[in-house]
């Protein structure tokens, strides 16, 4: 299972999501942003060596704590090398080698964000409770629908009780998917500035019991999909 986090403003809180899934779902956390990497460092090559054929992406995973993950390039130069057109087979071997896929989009609509959100059977949109975050992950459910992948849900970041309760019905309404709010609490910005998941860190934050809320959302999609088709 291949799952894209995504969203369309920046600063929402998409690498926070997609490491956190990634503990929670047991499974390999790619940085797919190829200019703006918001994920760890790794200690050998990424996703730029990858897309540009002079590594494989199962080299390329490294671990940081509890989660596996494929970095991304820091470089411009490695950024222009980088052939986009074929991360969707890199998606797909990691898939079959390793499991299930989290893959960290960048912000905005680019023309990569297309190539993550194709190669997903499904995407997460995060957004913050604002009415330009919110309107940027519309536009970013459009493309999705477009491009066939489903919503299985929105999460709403750095939202407080108050903000979750008066959004979350009409969230659930226009993007078709259950809205999940995530409070803002520090216990969650120092666990991501050290690179771990919020429960490895801070296991009593309540942010954790909203993760595993999204992640078993996500498994209750992947088994539908794999009882539709057979395999995902």
């Amino acid at each position: 299972m291949i799952v894209a986090v995504s969203g369309g403003k920046g600063g929402v809180g998409k690498s926070t999501v997609s490491l956190n899934l990634g503990r929670e779902l047991d499974a390999v956390v790619v940085d797919g942003d190829l200019t703006t990497a918001d994920l760890p460092r790794g200690h050998g090559p990424d996703l730029h060596d990858v897309l540009a054929g002079r590594a494989d992406p199962l080299e390329a995973i490294d671990r940081h704590q509890a989660v596996r993950f494929l970095p991304a390039g820091r470089t411009l130069a490695g950024a222009r090398a980088a052939d986009v057109t074929t991360l969707p087979r890199v998606l797909e071997r990691i898939e079959r080698e390793c499991g299930r896929v989290v893959v960290d989009c960048p912000a905005g609509l680019a023309r990569d964000v297309g190539h993550q959100l194709e190669s997903a059977q499904m995407t997460v949109l995060v957004t913050t409770p604002t009415e330009s975050a919110l309107a940027d992950a519309l536009r970013t459910r459009r493309l999705a629908l477009d491009l066939e992948t489903p919503v299985a849900a929105v999460v709403l970041n750095r939202a407080d009780a108050a903000a979750v309760d008066r959004l979350a019905d009409r969230v659930e309404r226009t993007f078709g998917a259950p809205a999940i709010g995530i409070e803002e609490r520090s216990a969650v910005a120092d666990a991501q500035r050290r690179w771990r998941a919020v429960r490895d860190v801070y296991p009593n934050c309540g942010a954790v019991d909203a993760i595993r809320t999204v992640a078993r959302r996500i498994e209750r999609c992947e088994k539908r999909l794999s009882d539709r088709i057979g395999v995902v």
